[in-house]
């Protein structure tokens, strides 16, 4: 109860002597001057506050009931000298236990009832700290204490700190009963406090005409429900029925549509960022407890408390995703692969949670505000905010580990950084791997062995191509007599040394899902040996060059093969060719332009020499077999004509679409019948698959089986790569094609033979290719 709010002088008084309403030795004067066995009522008298009490309380067993157990147990906190408890006794309820913390007036009510109601207990103690177990009360009921702990020149501490005993001590199903004047600075912590898991209830007390108070007395009643479950406040009251400050009675109607304004926004299924102290009020049931597949999104992170605030999601692990190494793991996005599918999507998510093996997730976004911080302080900063969201009794359980996206890099040297006004920052660098042995396709070497990678900032995640690296005669040489030079001439040499010695291996793949593509020709094989041993070309499309490591395999591995490479960004090829060893000559083409127009450009071309040579074809009255022409296809100098080979291997710069490659127009219907079109004559549709979202996967899949007739799919053990081939039906009695799977041995035999490097991944059998079409 704040200062100024009583009504004549006796209460003016009373509030000169009390001062401050917080104070224990003010309380202790104050009812040592009332003198032993005097009563005060601060707010409404029992006559009017009987009937609307009594209505609100649960029934009392009888007096003569054996049952002590069926007896409502009334906890009345901050009791002072007021008559109520008595009232209440003598109207049948008698298990009432009454507490305050001035020693004065527990003396004194003790004495005046401990003869009269005997069965009433009193007990010294701070409403705010109340020494009883949870659950022990059927009712708190509440006459004034509250509002005299919220002195506005205090704030809610201390109110907030007595309605969370009030709600711990309450039983399931128990009342909280609270008689306050329900001015808005109390009325704002009783809202917030029992938001989620109460049904609420306000009420006006009557009080008679000849009652010249300015202020009206109203009965908030809150009933224990459903941790979780928001509903909203019930009013039983207008500004006409009720007779008293006008003032007053509208600022609570106000206050009360606000709140139930927001508990609607709560309980619509709108997707809340909760505050933790929502989910400490209970936003979202018991906290402790954990509930497989539960996901919501929260902020973490005061002024305060914290140097920062978190955007964070929590997400507790679905039920098939254990054993769990951790009962709770925090994950840490930078800002910089922040917008990736993995980490927005909510399917990407889950997938981030069974990877971490972690039975509660925390998966903490940072952006702008962080860059400035070390990870060391945004680590001890999140510590004590994620620890309150950790199922069970966190000091009864192991520290949190804090996860963040690793690459297993050891070691990491950056070549070269340059940013391109259409990709974007691009990084290229040497590094070293934890465990490279086994974890690499191409020819075994040191264990030690670097790799040159090219990646996008705007896919971090994501390496956009990687090549072994190997050194030359001549830095073996300087390596072995290295002992004989002072440590500081070998410093001044070093980077000289490290790029002039250092080469590209272009005989062989880093990339597993690139050797997984080459495997895949073997659909092939038979239309790939015509050309080899006819001296023809099998025209080979790339869309999306990279640092040219899979053109320049080709080349050097397929000789028959006549590739052409369309590439968007020019600052891409001039990476490639100076950091990557990329080179081009007559059979190996780089095209600066739109993929997707080249080859519906190039669609156009082979319709129109499509329909040239049929109308040739009617022309000519011969009825001769065309067997011994069986290869003519290949040899002629049309370059539009015969079987091709089109890869599509680029990158997304929209991850928020759940895929990483290819971009999305590289798999609408109106590009894949240009595809089609452009292998008219046979051939073999290659797209290098990144999702890991399964319905964005299967929507692929969908697509690509409504426009061609053969799809098989080749999923890559060590990354989330997928490789799917595509073809459409064999349309030239020239060419000798078969997807029979059975028959996929011999094929891969029969493309080993043709190869001058070789490949791994064709000692694969068929069952890791799977048709799907």
């Amino acid at each position: 109860m704040a200062k100024g709010r009583g009504a004549g002088k006796e209460v003016e008084g009373i509030l000169e002597t009390l001062g401050d309403f917080t104070s224990k030795e003010n309380w202790d004067r104050f009812f040592a001057l009332r003198g032993s066995g005097d009563s005060f009522e601060w707010y409404a008298e029992w006559v009017d506050l009987r009937r609307p009490l009594l209505s609100q309380l649960p029934p009392h067993a009888p007096s003569s009931s054996a049952d002590e157990e069926a007896e409502v147990e009334i906890l009345v906190p901050g009791c002072g000298s007021s008559r109520l408890s008595e009232h209440l006794y003598d109207a049948g309820f008698r298990r009432i236990t009454n507490v305050d913390f001035s020693k004065v007036v527990v003396s004194d009510m003790l004495r005046r009832y401990v003869r009269s109601r005997p069965e009433m207990r009193w007990r010294v103690m701070d409403m705010t700290e109340l020494q009883f177990a949870d659950e022990s009360f059927d009712v708190v009921l509440d006459k004034g204490g509250l509002d005299a702990l919220m002195e506005p020149e205090i704030g809610s501490k201390l109110g907030s700190k007595y309605l969370k005993e009030v709600k711990r001590v309450l039983k399931f199903g128990g009342k909280f009963i609270c008689l306050t004047l329900a001015e808005s600075h109390v009325l704002g912590v009783l809202f917030s406090e029992f938001r989620f898991g109460w049904e609420t209830s306000i009420h006006a007390i009557p009080h008679k005409p000849s009652n010249k108070s300015k202020f009206q007395t109203f009965m908030f009643s809150v009933l224990k429900d459903k941790l979780g479950t928001v509903n909203p406040i019930k009013q039983s009251f207008d500004q006409s029925s009720v007779n008293c400050n006008a003032k007053q009675v509208q600022a609570i109607i106000n206050e009360v549509e606000n709140e139930n304004t927001i508990r609607l926004q709560y309980s619509s299924g709108a997707d809340i960022v909760y505050s933790l102290q929502d989910l400490q009020l209970g936003a979202i049931g018991n906290l402790e407890k954990r509930i497989p597949g539960r996901r919501f999104q929260l902020i973490l992170g005061e002024q305060e408390s914290s140097l920062y605030s978190y955007k964070a999601v929590l997400l507790d692990a679905q039920q098939k995703s254990g054993p769990f190494s951790y009962h709770c793991g925090v994950f840490i996005v930078p800002k910089t692969r922040a917008h990736e599918w993995l980490f927005t999507s909510e399917e990407g998510q889950w997938l981030v949670v069974e990877s971490s093996k972690a039975a509660r997730l925390v998966m903490v976004f940072l952006d702008s505000r962080h860059v400035v911080a070390s990870m060391d302080i945004i680590q001890k900063d999140l510590s004590p905010l994620v620890k309150n969201l950790a199922p069970g009794k966190s000091e009864e359980e192991p520290p949190i580990p804090f996860m963040m996206a690793n690459d297993g890099v050891k070691q990491r040297k950056i070549l070269r950084q340059v940013t391109s006004p259409i990709t974007g920052s691009i990084i290229v660098e040497d590094v070293i791997y934890e465990n490279a042995d086994g974890c690499r396709t191409g020819p075994s070497s040191l264990e030690d062995k670097m790799f040159r990678r090219l990646t996008f900032e705007r896919s971090v995640g994501l390496v956009q191509s990687e090549a072994l690296v190997i050194s030359t005669d001549g830095i073996e040489k300087k390596r072995n007599n290295s002992a004989s030079v002072s440590r500081r001439k070998r410093s001044q040499k070093r980077n000289d040394e490290y790029t002039s010695n250092l080469k590209i291996d272009h005989s062989s793949l880093a990339s597993s899902y690139h050797g997984g593509i080459i495997s895949g020709f073997a659909l092939i094989s038979s239309t790939l040996s015509i050309a080899a041993e006819s001296g023809g070309k099998v025209k080979a499309v790339i869309i999306g060059l990279g640092a040219g490591l899979l053109p320049m395999f080709l080349r050097g591995c397929f000789p028959f093969l006549d590739i052409e490479v369309v590439e968007l960004d020019p600052v891409v090829r001039d990476i490639a060719r100076e950091c990557f060893g990329f080179a081009e000559d007559e059979q190996l083409k780089v095209h600066i332009g739109d993929g997707i127009k080249f080859i519906c450009d190039s669609s156009v071309a082979v319709c129109e020499t499509d329909t040239k040579k049929n109308e040739k074809d009617n022309s000519s009255s011969t009825g001769s077999s065309n067997g011994g022409n069986k290869s003519n296809s290949l040899l002629n100098g049309d370059k539009s004509a015969g079987p091709k080979i089109l890869i599509i291997d680029a990158d997304s710069s929209d991850l928020s679409s759940g895929l990483t490659c290819p971009p999305v127009d590289f798999i609408e219907e109106s590009f894949l019948l240009s595809v089609r079109g452009f292998l008219s004559q046979g051939g073999l549709f290659v797209i290098n698959l990144v999702s890991r979202s399964s319905s964005v996967r299967e929507m692929v899949v969908s697509r690509l089986k409504e426009v061609f007739d053969h799809l098989f799919s080749l999923q890559l053990e060590e990354d989330v790569n997928e490789v799917l081939f595509a073809s459409p039906t064999k349309t030239s009695a020239d060419l000798d094609v078969d997807f029979d799977l059975d028959h996929f041995p011999e094929a891969a035999a029969e493309l080993r033979t043709l190869m001058k490097f070789p490949l791994p991944e064709l000692e694969m059998g068929p069952n890791k290719l799977q048709r799907l079409k």
